[in-house]
């Protein structure tokens, strides 16, 4: 097989290489086909792109802010109303408490109630957090992220879900579910929780939340579904499933969710799996731009949640510190003790090599 000088070869005067159909006789039939993107692979599903292809959707991306780099993502727009009618309530109560009392009660009141001053960096000094695109804060992320869920649920357009999502028909303990599960919104330190547990038991990284959120609405994009208190946890639960194995550079099982998760069963876990990526048509990427987009928007939303990051003055330690975080060597650099440099001693650096020193005794 492959030898040149196999008795299968068609031996040609021309130095063209012939037609398929001239060397074996074969004669191809009059059908003209033209490779789409749904026949480009026999062995993939119907209308799931190739592999070469996800790169240029043609008209899905433009509309899909999960991998189009210049759409907002969904939770501004979700929490953007939330926020906006919270100040407007807490102004509208300020007004009110202070029409009924005195000038001194108001002052007192304005002391007591003071908020913390915001640090803002100036000529001489600047002030800044250590989160960067490439290592985000872990704890506050995962708030924002958190907060971004929170959002999702208690301003969406309609209540669309599917079976493999509601918590009554798949509970994740054996725990008796509430008759009104689908109606109370959680609260944020509820999904905070949640979220915060499957980090911290499999060891996932700050950037594995912002990955989660990209899956989470990119599964609200392409299946038309909406999060609510009836499938919020299995919904965040498959997002960190895949997030981790995708973005997180460790070897990560189903059993090993199962054993946080202690009363659900493998075969649960692997029917949300692989329903999550078939909902997903397997795009799975999360590009470079669309990754920086979400970090950025998570940010202004701690911002207008008052989850302010840690501000800390930066010094000569701090910046290469920083520097050091946004490159792949830099941590082990940072971390490396300095190594003790030999110098000569005066004996040494004479012409003459030093002769060895006899004791006399």
């Amino acid at each position: 097989m492959g030898n040149k000088h196999s008795c299968c070869v068609y031996t040609s005067p021309s130095k063209t290489r012939g037609k398929p159909q001239d060397v074996y006789g074969y004669e191809e039939p009059g059908i003209d086909v033209h490779l789409t993107p749904n026949n480009r692979s026999t062995t993939s599903l119907p209308g799931v792109p190739h592999i070469s292809d996800r790169e240029n959707y043609p008209e899905d991306v433009k509309e899909d802010p999960t991998s189009d780099p210049s759409l907002r993502p969904l939770f501004p727009s979700r929490s953007q109303s939330e926020i906006s009618k919270n100040v407007r309530h807490r102004s509208r109560s300020k007004n009110h408490k202070n029409r009924r009392k005195s000038q001194y009660d108001n002052r007192v009141l304005q002391i007591q109630n003071t908020p913390v001053l915001r640090k803002y960096s100036s000529c001489s000094t600047i002030f800044i957090d250590d989160s960067t695109v490439s290592q985000p804060n872990l704890k506050n992320t995962i708030k924002a992220v958190a907060f971004a869920i929170y959002f999702h649920i208690r301003n969406r357009e309609s209540d669309r879900t599917l079976e493999i999502f509601d918590e009554k028909l798949h509970p994740l303990s054996r725990d008796q579910v509430p008759d009104d599960y689908d109606r109370r919104d959680p609260e944020h330190k509820h999904i905070y929780r949640f979220v915060r547990t499957l980090f911290s038991a499999a060891q996932l990284t700050a950037e594995c939340a912002i990955v989660t959120l990209v899956y989470l609405e990119r599964l609200l994009h392409y299946a038309e579904i909406d999060i609510m208190p009836a499938n919020w946890k299995r919904i965040v639960l498959g997002a960190i499933l895949l997030a981790s194995k995708v973005w997180d550079d460790q070897a990560v099982w189903n059993v090993d969710y199962c054993q946080i998760l202690k009363d659900i069963a493998v075969e649960d876990m692997n029917d949300l799996e692989r329903q999550y990526l078939e909902m997903l048509q397997f795009n799975i990427n999360v590009g470079s731009s669309v990754y920086a987009k979400y970090y950025f928007d998570l940010r202004a939303l701690a911002d207008a949640n008052d989850l302010s990051f840690p501000l800390e003055p930066l010094s000569k330690d701090r910046a290469l510190k920083l520097e050091a975080m946004s490159n792949e060597d830099g941590i082990e650099r940072i971390n490396q003790k300095p190594t003790l440099v030999r110098s000569s001693s005066l004996d040494g650096m004479t012409v003459n090599p030093r002769l060895s020193v006899a004791i006399i005794s």
